[in-house]
This record gives structure tokens, sequence and C-alpha cells, in this order.
């Protein structure tokens, strides 16, 4: 081709002639989701063939999320990711793609990306002159007799230019000659046959033989022309030129016939004789590869097939075939050979576009496929249906151009399937129909859809009382089915009846195992249950959780002895397995099951732990008292008889069910007699050797309170002595009134939230003051009486006269003279006899919430110098009414009442 245009004028011209024929931008829609463009062959890489992106609606911007790119088995075209314009990516040439046909076209896919969807892009060829004119030979020679006449005609070689459309429409001039000139033959088929015409008579014997120039010319801009050299030969005569049966044969071959298979057979005649009779047969101008295909017999004329045909590569061959006779006259003649297609290929499957994975909360009808399904048999060899195989939420819907898209038939679930393999079959309509088959495998992407789910909605765990500090309590386990951080679980708390508002956790849980541990020793006492909150929470985004309950049960443990209420203790305050003491007057009429006391304890353990036994350990008497198993009654076991000592003394133990069994004792002091006035010399040696033990403890109270006064003194001493010399302040002038201030009185805690079966009531009783003139004495000290001492009768220890002397109190020498009366003395012993045989005032049952001490009384403010009102102030001023001594009114419901009334008021 190159050659052809240095030929016609110089590289230059011809290349301006293609340029100048390229057509830019020229696309319009011819179907749906199809565009078309034009462009002359030949045309340089890079050149532009038209704006694809434009015409697909695409602004620049767009183009890299678009991805658009193409799609064909043999990339002609490329196109740019700046601008979204097509451009040649190599040289295109019209007549190696498309041969003699008249109309080219290349088509090819162009896809586009998010959302996938596919355009049919066709770009038609255009002819361009760029061929010459050519024949197969360089030299024609021909034979003529000299008695050939003027006028004959003798054929000549046609011309092959492999352009097409005007550009292949070819003309002949032939050299000037006297003897010769051209005439040109119009076949039905459009072309012109060049035929040499004896102008005059020939005469060898002057010229034998003549030499002429054919020149073919095309109609292509600028024109092409091709020569051949006419060599003319004058010889003897042969004026008959041999003769086909046939102007044009017409035969037909299946494409699946066999190399060596008879094609057709032409045939000719001579009416000459001889030599100039003998006709062979030959091929006229014919390509290479028509030539490689079919073969002529010389002899015969039998055209016989050389190598395998194929419809879809070539669907029809022309043959121009030459007999040629002794003498060198030529016939010519066409065969014309089609092809019929056989159903020989299978469907071609080709996957343009494969969107894996894809997430398994895409939408129904989403495209995660692009097929492309092609046949190049015809007809309905060439018909192909698709389908696909396999158990998938997909289905495959059609497309234009023979493509399929794959889409989402319903929703995905990458927990069920995290993948689906599907098969693609393309089934064509022949005789026998072929198919293909082609494998999809979609991956499906986690979406974190699925929030953890608790192997139980509520967990319960036992856990023992005093347990370690970092003990496992039990693991909550959680699943998601997500995949990835999507299905990593984690634990927290998130709330419940732990503990209160501020307070630190009872619990806590590690986030990666979802162990529950304690943080800190529960105790069943304070805490018998509580519940916590878990909630499990997915590593996603947004993150998913669910919540279970964790019930935690705090099982007992025997951690508590046994708390005695009463008797109280010694100390005026009831404490676990301390000892208590109290005393009781039982009269030596008592008979046998006389209720003398009762034990009352409490253990603050839970079940067994809690059952309480009581048990007499110890007594001065153990044949005449016993104490009820379970409900802690000390009752008389005999009767009370003369020769019984007046003071008794009972140590009753209290043991829970625990294991190992705790317990507390209880000390209770009974004395025999048949009045509270004969009871009190036995009361008062109790408390004085009461007193005795806690002598020493006093003294060395005393003695720090004295270095104390002593050290404040010295500092007041100095501090007035430095004021003295500048005379006394107005504000030291009160400091010559002398003032008390002095506690109120203590009385007993009324514990009121028990339920103990029986009374015990407490009455002081304080009589009037006196107003006579008493003698003038300094203040008394107000002692703290126990009540304990109060109620036996007895005032505490006198104290020495060196305590009094700076303490201020009463004398105890027995000489000094007493400022009470006897009847006063009587009065007050009458008072505090009535207070201690009705001491039997109502103690309910003491709870751990209620506890509290029994404390002293504490006598009133009084006058200096009344001695009366200090002894008074000392027993105390109230007076209630009790029963009588003799009664024991324990047993009567009724009384009991009216006791609980009195005390109340």
């Amino acid at each position: 081709m190159s050659g052809g245009r240095r030929a016609s004028g110089g590289p230059g011209g011809g290349r301006a002639l293609v340029l100048g024929a390229v057509l830019l931008g020229l696309c319009w829609r011819a179907a749906a989701e199809r565009l078309r463009y034009s462009m002359a062959e030949e045309l340089p890489r890079g050149s532009l063939a038209g704006p694809l992106a434009r015409d697909l609606g695409l602004s620049a911007h767009e183009l890299p999320a678009r991805k658009l790119r193409l799609s064909a088995d043999k990339q002609y075209f490329t196109v740019s990711e700046g601008n979204g314009n097509l451009y040649v990516s190599e040289r295109l040439d019209r007549e190696e793609l498309c041969g003699e046909s008249l109309s080219c076209s290349v088509s090819f896919e162009a896809l586009v990306h998010n959302p996938l969807n596919v355009f049919h892009v066709e770009v038609a060829i255009e002819d361009v002159n760029d061929n010459s004119p050519s024949f197969s030979k360089a030299v024609l020679e021909l034979e003529i007799g000299e008695w050939t006449p003027p006028g004959a005609r003798f054929p000549l070689e046609m011309a092959q230019d492999e352009d097409v459309g005007s550009n292949s429409l070819l003309t002949y001039q032939l050299t000037s000659s006297p003897s010769f000139s051209l005439a040109l033959k119009e076949s039905p088929d459009g072309s012109k046959q060049p035929e040499l015409v004896l102008e005059r008579a020939l005469d060898r014997e002057k010229q034998s033989s003549f030499e002429l120039v054919m020149t073919a010319v095309d109609g292509g801009k600028p024109m092409r022309t091709g020569t051949v050299e006419v060599r003319i030969n004058v010889t003897d005569a042969n004026d008959n030129p041999p003769v086909f049966s046939q102007d044009r044969y017409h035969t037909s071959l299946r494409e699946d016939a066999l190399p060596g298979s008879e094609v057709l057979k032409v045939s000719a005649t001579d009416a000459d004789a001889g030599t100039n009779a003998r006709i062979t047969y030959h091929f006229g101008k014919t390509p290479a590869k028509v030539l490689q295909k079919f073969v002529v017999d010389k002899e015969s004329g039998t055209i016989t097939l050389q190598e395998p045909l194929d419809f879809e590569n070539t669907r029809a061959f022309s043959l121009p075939v030459e007999a040629r006779d002794g003498g060198g006259l030529v016939a010519h003649s066409k065969v014309e050979v089609e092809v019929l297609d056989v159903n020989d290929n299978a469907p071609e499957i080709t996957i343009l576009s494969l969107s894996s994975p894809v997430p398994e909360d895409a939408p129904v009808g989403t495209v995660v496929a692009l097929l492309k399904v092609n046949d190049p048999d015809s007809g309905e060899n060439g018909e192909v249906s698709c389908e696909l195989s396999g158990e998938a939420p997909l289905s495959l819907v059609a497309s234009s151009g023979g493509s399929s898209k794959v889409v989402t038939a319903s929703a995905l679930d990458r927990e069920q399937a995290c993948e689906h393999r599907v098969t693609v079959v393309a089934r064509d309509r022949g005789s026998p129909s072929l198919w293909s088959s082609r494998e999809l495998v979609l991956e499906v992407s986690d979406v974190n859809d699925n929030a953890p789910v608790f192997e139980e909605a509520s967990y319960s765990a036992y856990v023992r009382e005093n347990n370690l500090v970092g003990a496992l309590v039990l693991r909550v386990v959680a699943r998601d089915s997500d995949a990835g951080a999507n299905g990593r679980v984690s634990y927290w708390l998130s709330g419940g009846s732990a503990g209160a508002a501020g307070a630190a956790p009872l619990v806590s849980v590690e986030a990666r195992s979802g162990a529950v541990y304690a943080q800190r020793s529960l105790d069943y006492e304070q805490c018998r249950e509580f519940a916590v909150a878990v909630r499990a929470q997915d590593g996603g985004s947004p993150a998913r959780s669910s919540t279970a309950t964790v019930r935690v049960f705090v099982l007992d443990q025997n951690d508590n002895a046994p708390r005695v209420l009463y008797p109280p203790p010694a100390s005026g305050a009831a404490s676990p397995g301390s000892a208590g003491s109290a005393f009781e007057v039982v009269p030596r009429s008592a008979s046998a099951g006389y209720l003398v006391g009762k034990v009352v304890a409490v253990d603050a353990d839970a079940g067994r732990n809690a059952w309480l036994s009581y048990e007499l350990v110890q007594a001065s008497e153990p044949a005449l008292f016993r104490v009820g198993l379970q409900s802690g009654e000390v009752r008389t076991a005999r009767a009370v008889s003369e020769r019984d000592a007046a003071k008794q003394r009972l140590v009753a133990v209290v043991k829970d069910h625990g294991e190992p069994a705790l317990s507390a004792t209880a000390t209770l002091h009974v004395v025999l007699a048949e009045s509270l006035q004969e009871a009190l010399p036995e009361l008062s040696e109790r408390a004085a050797g009461a007193e005795a033990a806690g002598e020493l403890q006093f003294w060395l109270v005393l003695a720090l309170a004295l270095l104390s006064a002593l050290s404040v003194l010295s500092v007041a001493l100095l501090v007035l002595a430095r004021l003295r010399r500048a005379g006394p302040p107005a504000v030291l002038r009160c400091l010559g009134a002398q003032r008390l201030s002095l506690a109120g009185a203590a009385f007993p805690a009324d514990f009121c939230e028990g339920t103990l079966p029986y009374s015990y009531n407490l009455c002081v009783a304080a009589p009037p003051r006196s107003t006579a003139a008493e003698a003038v004495w300094p203040p008394p000290p107000l002692p703290i009486v126990p009540a304990e001492e109060l109620m036996a009768g007895e005032p505490r220890e006198k104290p020495s006269p060196s305590s009094s002397a700076v303490l201020g109190e009463l004398p105890t020498d027995p000489d000094a003279p007493q400022p009470v009366g006897k009847a006063e003395q009587r009065e007050s012993s009458l008072v505090l006899g009535a207070c201690s045989a009705g001491r039997r005032l109502r103690a309910p049952l003491l709870t751990e919430r209620s506890e509290r001490k029994v404390g002293a009384l504490q006598p009133r403010p009084l006058r200096p110098g009344s001695i009366a009102g200090s002894l008074d102030s000392w027993i105390g001023k109230r007076s209630v009414s009790d029963r009588p001594l003799g009664a024991d009114p324990r047993y009567s419901e009724a009384e009991g009442s009216a006791t609980g009334a009195g005390s109340g008021s």
C-alpha cells in the first residue's frame, strides 16, 4: 500500500488525503445502549475516533469513579482516562479486516461501573484509496494469427484492486497502436473486462510481434494506476478461441467438507483442431489464501478442495477460471462457491465483569456479573439461550448485543452462605445442539447485621460468702455469627443491683473471655443476692449489642456467733460471744416450773446456722434450775427450799447448728428472797465486788485528770497574774458566779423492734425536792450509776476523803454530820426497793439495728448544800406503778398488756 501511495504522488500528498478523510465526532444512537462512529482506515496510532465519554453522558470528574473501559477480543482502540475520548491504538487496514466486503466495522463493548452498565460501540472503517490496481502477471502474452480479421476481440486479464466502492472502479488505457485498440466489456457484476480489438489485418511477414502497455486506473482521488505489458505474437491461423459451457458457475459446499472433496467441474470447447483445440484450465487472478483452499485440474477442469472450510471466516468464494487452447486463445469464466454453515461451534461465554465480593446487604437486582455469549454460527446454529444452574439467589437477565447480566434475585446472607457457585450454561439451537458452561464464584462480604446472642438469657451463680477477692463467679458466653471484627465480642457491665450508686461494683467482667469475677468478699448478712446486666458488644460499625442478666446468690456460712440480747453484757453493750450478766429475784415459795427469766439471743446467719439451742453449763445449784433447749426460758426444776443459798449464779451457753458450731454465754444472777428489801443485802455485796474491780481504773483516770488540771491551772494563773496588774477586765467579773452544768439522766435503750414474748420494766423514783434549808456543802459529784447497780438498790462505792477533797464530793467519814434525815433515807430505800421489786419492765427483743447501750442514770443539777436533793437525784425521782411482788404476771397475757401500756405512759 505504501508503494501505491508513492506511485500516485508522493508520501506528502497521500497523507494529506488520508487526514482529510477523517470524520471526527460523528456518532449517533443506533439503538438503546449502542454508539456508532465512523473513521477512515490507516489512521496513525493515537488518532481520535470519537468523544466516547461525552456521548455516554459522563463528565470528566466522573470518569475515575465510573471506570470506563473497553472490552474486545482485540484492542484496536483505547479510551483516555483523562477525557474519556476514544483513540486508535493501532493502524486499521480495511482490506485486511473485511476483505472484499463493501461494509466494514469493528464492534466492541464499553463498560461503565458504579452502577455497572454496558454500551455497544461500532466503528465503521471507511475505505481509503490506498491500493493501486495490480495484475497477476507482469507480461500478458497473446498469439494472434495473421489471418485474424480486423475487429476481432481478445479478452485481456482484469486488474485487481483491493479497495472497494469507487476506489475499486477500474478503467483501462492502452498505448497508441495503429493495429490494436482497447475496448471495455461490461460484466453483469458491474466490472469492466478489457478486450484487445484488432483494427487491421496482420501480416506476420511485415511484423511478427507487438509490445503494448495496458494501464488500469481506479476511481479514487487521487487516482492510482497499475500497468501490464501486452506482448502479441503473430502466428498462423487459430481462429477459434475456447468457449465455456457457462459464463458463471454456482455451487455450494458444507463447511465440514473434507479436504479432497470435489467442488465443481468446468468445461470448455474449441472449434479448432489439433493443438489449437487442446484446452488447459487455470485459475485467473486469485488471492493466495483462495489458491491454498482450491486447486483445478489442468486437463479435466475439476476443482478440488485442499483445506477445510470455515463458514465463520469466509462464507463464499469467487474463483476466476481460464480455458486456454493450444493456439494461445483464452476464455474466461467464474465459479461462485457458497459455504454452507454447519453447527460446529459451541457458544463462547466471556465474563466481561465480575463484582466479587458483594456485600450481603446488597439490594435485590444488584448486577454482580456481566457476561457476553457469542456463537459464530449462523441462523439457528447461532441462536443461543443461557441459564444458571445451581442453587443460588441469582438470576440471569438478557441485555442487548448478546450480553447478559447476573443479578441478585433475593437477599444475600453471609451467615448462611459465604459464597455462591453457579454455572452459566449457554446452548444453541443447532442440530445437534452444542453447549458450553462457565462457573461463577461469587463471594459474599460480611455486614454487621447480627447482634451477639448469649447462650442463656439469664444466668444464675451461687457463691459462698467470705469468698476470695478475684474469685471466678461464672463465665458468660455470647456468640456473633458475623465474621472478622463484626463477630468479635467484648463484654461489659451495663448495670444492675450489684451495689449502690457510686459504690464499687461487687463483680467485674473480663472483656474478652466473659469471665465474671468477684471484686470483693461477699457477706450474706449484708447482701443475699444481687443481679447485674452484662452487655455483649461486637466490633462492627455501628456496633450491635445484647444484654443478659446474671443473678448471683450468696450462700450463707456460719461466720456469726449468737448474740445475747438478754441478760445484757456486763459492759453494757452486747457483742457476739460476749458474756452477759443480770439478776432475777425468785421467791422462796416458788414451785417447780417457776419462770425465773429468759435468755434471749439472735444469730445473724440463716438456716441451720441460725438455729439456736440453749444449755445450762454452770449453776450454783445444778438441780434447782433448768433452761429450755429451744426457748431459752430459765425455770426452777424443783421447788425452792430454805436450804438453798440466797445467791445463785447461772451460766447458760447458746449454740447454733452451723459447721463448726459457734456459741455465746450469758450469766444470770438469781436472788432467792421473798421481797426486794430482803434481797438488798445480797445485791449490795455483789455491787461492792463489782465496784472494787473498777477501782484501779478509776484512780488511773483520776491521776490523768489531775495532771491535766494542774497544767491548765498553771497557764490560767500566769495569764491572770499578767491581767491583774492592769486591773480585772469586765469580761472576767462573771467568774465569781458558780455555775454547774450537768448531763441529763440516761435511761436504758428502748428496744422496740424485737419479738420477745415477755416484758421487763425499769422504773426510777425520785422524791420531791426539799425546800428546807440544809447545811452548806460543796456541790457533790454527779456519778453515773449503771442500771444494774440502780436496780440492785445500792449506790456506788464512796470515794476516799482525799478524792472528795479534790473533786468536791460528799465526805465519806461516818462521823461527819449527815444532811439527810432518817425519814428521807427510809423513803429513798422504800422507793429503791419498789423499783427493784417491780423491775420487770418491758424489754422487747433487740435487733442489730436498734442495739443501744444501757447507760447509767445521771442526777439533775442541785443547789449547793442540798444533800437531800443530791441523794434523791442519785436514786432518781420517778416512780412507776408496778405489779405486786408476790404475783408473777408474766404468764398472764392481759396483765402483760397492761404493763406494756403503763411503761409506755
